[in-house]
């Protein structure tokens, strides 16, 4: 995820750890505030690009320190909490914050939260290296797939494909459009080909958990 830096301020360690190991399997420069005291100097010092931040806090909660940091930066802040009644997410939001996830939280749809919040925060920069749809997600930067915490390298072709059909999820991309897409990168295949590296991505995709995951519509294309 390049240059991309997250700042954890969560007090329970086993918690902030668990999403520091995820985060940098994304390439993500992740770093755990410890001195809670300290929450200013380190996201100053740090210079996140985002900030996930949990409401129960030592000596000041969430909100308050969401507040502080709002004084002086508009750092995207994802609220990560189990208390997540309505009054919560509202205050959460009202202090600044740009989206709440409930504990206990799967680990793949913090992660795609993350992403989508990058993506809409820094849309300017070409190094959002990452595309998810369905949990699945693709990284552009070493071209693999994976599925929570499986993964699995993609050939050049296969890698192209997937793009192509992920950044186009939810509508039918026909043959023709794959096969130029692969001449256009120097990469040219004909159709028997393809079908091999449809038949290759399908086999990998099953073997990170994932399967039905493209759709083939018969004659036209497929779609994901």
């Amino acid at each position: 995820m390049g240059n991309y830096k997250i700042l954890i301020i969560e007090d329970d360690r086993t918690i902030a750890e668990s999403i520091r190991k995820h985060l940098e399997k994304w390439e993500y420069q992740v770093q755990c505030v410890t001195d809670f005291k300290e929450v200013i100097s380190e996201v100053t010092s740090f210079k996140p690009e985002l900030i996930l931040l949990d409401i129960t806090l030592p000596f000041y909660n969430g909100f308050y320190w969401c507040n502080e940091i709002r004084k002086f930066t508009k750092i995207p802040i994802i609220f990560i909490s189990s208390a997540d009644d309505k009054m919560n997410i509202v205050m959460a939001m009202d202090m600044g914050g740009d989206d709440f996830i409930s504990k206990p939280f799967d680990l793949t749809v913090l992660t795609a939260k993350v992403n989508a919040l990058l993506r809409r925060s820094y849309s300017f920069k070409a190094n959002v290296n990452v595309i998810e749809h369905k949990g699945v997600m693709l990284n552009l930067s070493n071209t693999k797939i994976s599925n929570g915490d499986k993964s699995i390298e993609l050939t050049k072709n296969e890698f192209k494909i997937m793009q192509l059909l992920m950044e186009n999820a939810g509508e039918m991309v026909s043959r023709d459009t794959i096969m130029i897409h692969l001449w256009d990168s120097e990469s040219f295949i004909d159709d028997n080909t393809l079908t091999v590296n449809l038949t290759r991505i399908r086999k990998k995709l099953s073997q990170i958990g994932v399967n039905d995951y493209i759709t083939t519509k018969k004659g036209m294309g497929y779609l994901v």
